[in-house]
């Protein structure tokens, strides 16, 4: 075992190191991919309506564990990247969400 008490060398927690990040390090499945095309990256979220955004997000979150589990290296980081574009466009539209206060901690 290595210093940082993980045999993968990464720190305990995991928090310094986002999965994006180590994609790269996680062995050698990814095969040459021809340039990024649109039709592939799905539809802008931007350009997506409330109930169509809400429902991607939907899909992406209820595939998330067996894409973790199981997916190669280039489809989870492909549905990293899809979860983010759709969140984040989320947020631009919702900056004032409602928090459930059930929701919160203590400081």
């Amino acid at each position: 075992m290595t210093a940082s008490g993980r045999p993968d060398g990464f720190p305990a927690g995991g928090t310094e190191v986002s999965p994006e990040q180590r994609i790269p390090e996680w062995g050698d499945d990814r095969v040459a991919a021809p340039a990024p095309d649109a039709d592939l990256l799905g539809i802008d979220p931007a350009e997506l309506g409330e109930d169509d955004l809400i429902r991607e997000m939907q899909s992406l979150h209820r595939t998330r564990l067996d894409t973790l589990r199981h997916a190669t290296d280039s489809a989870l980081a492909n549905h990293l990247r899809r979860t983010a574009e759709l969140e984040t466009e989320y947020l631009a539209r919702h900056p004032g969400r409602e928090v459930d206060p059930s929701r919160l901690r203590d400081a």
